[in-house]
């Protein structure tokens, strides 16, 4: 609701001042400040002398709009019966010039400013302005008692308007100053700070770069003192073992007793230096990934096969829940084994009586499987359960006083669960034991890999393309080829089928004739007349009744439903008889070194070649110019780096890549020798066959880039 408070007519000069002095009247007693004041009186002023100047005079009212939620306004209307304003709300907006400045100088002084005018029909300018803070309410009866004290108030004498603005300006400049005097004194309290954050950065980044060299170091000792941590703990737990086997005599008891405490401390540091190694490698972004398929039963077998004998407390019972129909996955089983290794090893501790239960589910829809170890053991407090996967975090109890862990399985495990790109999650209460779960994706994708990294084409290996839209057939044609050095490349679609068979040259392809229905056929008919593919064995899987059909368009055999593991082995390795596999060469003089290499090798495309000394490896070298040659270094008449030396200097062996298997511990100049004289330098000492098998792998697929 709006009261008018006064209204005054403008006609001539005389009235401007008049205007401005009843401006600064209604504000003064409207409860403004004195710089408000004279804010409000210079607006209504500039507004009043357009009006004057453009349309001969007008008419100035002050009111008052109060009630409802809204804070109460002072609006000032000016008004006029002039030529008014073409495009009001182009001067508004700034896109038009208007013709008096006083518009624009006016709408800085005041909250708002509205200006509504028409060509021809004159023009009215509102200017608002909110009461102080101070005032959130003004009634009725007080706006009256206003309006009559400002009807009984004279109009000032002119001069003592002048003295007035005088002082006002006076006032303003004293203002102006001391916000002057304010901003040099925050400018010189800013340069101040400024100075203080370079010197706080400095000190910072100079913090970072110590950090990052201690990483750095860190890294490089991990690097190069793994062996020299890992050998002699190797070695005394090889002869603690073979002293309490009574190899060179028997002990006495008391013999045998302190023999078996330096084997159990030996065992406890070498699981503490093996797991501050691979947590060091976690953190430094040297630990790859080898994802491969895993199938659970035989994981959930050898846990069982390791925990079986460590179980020594008669009142825990550890039970592995039946896995027999969840479907194989593809992912690194070795770090895998490690997690459960270590969750189930806790479990085990903690846990004085009843059962540690281990168990695996599937999630079809998700794409995800859950493995999961509870236990009934002591539990953990909620308010611990995310300290417990900080390095070196432990909590203080009874049963952890006993049994003193390194405090490093479960912080390193959530880096490998991580890294696997899954999740952990706890669920445990004192007294009422602890489940940990570890959920992962069912097919690895590790950064920058397509969903079907599973198949890309392994060098290592040879193709058998796969032509069946059923993906739990795929994997049973896997499981019938692991171990044989064929590797299969699934394929769903008729056109993947002709571009996977164009681009790898498998030794054969299998093609299932109903898939897709009918047009299988055509594919038979295709790859036979091809000159890029004529060569290679096709295999139908078709019914009886279609076999003679399947001959006679190409098929070189036909296979049934549900298809013989030794039938198709007998098909593609008659497929693979009539070619010439490449020959990789073992240059070592340990005969187990030697049989262990070839167990490696045995799920790959080569045929091996062994020779026992340095002098027989580079003379086979020589002759049968094999594809890869695998060395030793340490060996006796001829060392490994000799033959490195000699196969280098002659033309015909220098281009055959050669990878270094080794057991010697390497000082940091002779392993960045030998790394640019090599593919790779591998470790005899890898822990696990998985491990030991992804690295020759990765190795032997570096050699066959670097042919190519």
């Amino acid at each position: 609701m709006r009261h008018s408070l006064l209204t005054t007519d403008i006609r001539y000069e005389n009235d401007l001042v008049l205007v401005r002095q009843h401006a600064r009247s209604v504000s003064g007693l409207l409860g403004f400040d004195e710089m408000e004041q004279a804010r409000i009186a210079a607006a209504v002023s500039e507004i009043t002398r357009n009006a004057l100047k453009f349309a001969g005079g007008g008419r100035v009212e002050f009111l008052v709009e109060a009630g409802g939620e809204r804070h109460p306004l002072l609006i000032v209307s000016v008004s006029d019966d002039g030529p008014g304003i073409a495009d009001p709300q182009g001067i508004l907006n700034g896109t038009v010039k208007p013709a008096g400045m006083g518009i624009v100088s006016a709408r800085r002084l005041v909250d708002d400013l509205q200006l509504k005018s028409e060509g021809g029909k004159g023009t009215r300018v509102l200017l608002s302005k909110r009461f102080p803070k101070s005032r959130a309410s003004v009634t009725a009866r007080e706006l009256n008692r206003i309006s009559r004290e400002l009807a009984r108030t004279g109009p000032l004498d002119p001069y003592e308007e002048i003295r007035r603005q005088n002082q006002e300006l006076v006032r303003t400049m004293e203002e102006l100053r001391q916000r002057r005097d304010e901003l040099v004194r925050l400018n010189s309290e800013l340069e101040d700070t400024n100075r203080g954050v370079v010197a706080l950065y400095a000190e910072l980044d100079e913090k970072a770069m110590h950090l990052r060299r201690s990483d750095e170091l860190k890294s490089r000792f991990l690097s190069n003192m793994s062996h020299e941590l890992r050998t002699p703990l190797n070695s005394i737990l090889a002869l603690s073992r073979l002293l309490m086997d009574r190899t060179d005599g028997n002990l006495t008891e008391e013999q045998a007793k302190q023999v078996a405490f330096i084997k159990k401390n030996a065992q406890d540091l070498s699981e503490l230096v093996n797991d501050l190694l691979d947590l060091g490698k976690v953190e430094a972004g040297r630990t790859t990934v080898n994802p491969n398929e895993m199938d659970i039963e035989n994981l959930f077998g050898g846990l069982r096969g390791m925990f079986r004998p460590l179980s020594i407390n008669p009142l825990v019972n550890l039970v592995f829940e039946d896995t027999s129909g969840i479907p194989a996955i593809f992912t690194d089983e070795g770090k895998v084994s490690q997690v459960l290794r270590n969750f189930i090893s806790n479990a085990l501790k903690f846990t004085e009586q009843g059962e540690v239960r281990v168990s695996a589910a599937y999630d079809k829809e998700a794409g995800e499987i859950t493995f999961a170890v509870c236990d009934t053991g002591i539990g953990i407090r909620p308010e611990d359960q995310e300290r417990i996967f900080e390095e070196f975090g432990q909590i203080d109890s009874p049963i952890q006083r006993k049994v003193q862990g390194t405090g490093l399985g479960l912080p390193l495990s959530k880096k490998l669960v991580h890294l696997l790109g899954g999740r952990i999650t706890v669920k445990s209460a004192p007294g009422a034991g602890s489940t940990f779960s570890v959920t992962l994706p069912a097919v690895y994708i590790g950064a920058g890999s397509a969903p079907d990294a599973r198949y890309q084409l392994d060098v290592t290996r040879r193709a058998v393309v796969v032509l069946d839209d059923d993906a739990e057939n795929a994997l049973l044609y896997e499981k019938y080829l692991k171990g044989t050095g064929f590797q299969v490349l699934p394929t769903r679609t008729l056109a993947e089928a002709r571009r996977r068979i164009e681009e790898t040259r498998p030794v054969a392809a299998i093609i299932d004739v109903r898939v897709p229905a009918g047009e299988a056929w055509e594919l038979l008919v295709d790859l036979k007349r091809s000159d890029a593919t004529r060569g290679i064995r096709l295999c139908a899987v078709a019914p009886p009744e279609d076999a003679q059909r399947a001959v006679a368009l190409g098929a070189d055999d036909v296979l049934a439903k549900p298809v013989d593991r030794k039938r198709l082995l007998e098909v593609i390795r008659a497929a693979a008889s009539g070619r010439l596999e490449p020959e990789v060469l073992i240059v070592d003089d340990d005969e187990v070194s030697r049989y262990v290499l070839r167990d490696l090798l045995a799920d790959t495309r080569y045929r091996i070649l062994e020779a026992a000394s340095g002098e027989e490896g580079l003379r086979m070298a020589t002759e049968r110019l094999p594809r890869i040659i695998l060395l030793d270094l340490a060996m006796p008449g001829m060392s490994g780096t000799e033959v490195l030396d000699a196969l280098s200097a002659a033309d015909a062996t220098r281009a055959i890549p050669v990878i270094i298997v080794t057991s010697k511990a390497l000082e940091a100049d002779e392993l960045e020798a030998l790394s640019r004289r090599s593919v790779a330098i591998l470790s005899k000492d890898t822990p696990s066959r998985p491990e030991a098998i992804a690295r020759l792998r990765e190795a032997l697929k570096n050699a066959e880039r670097g042919i190519k």
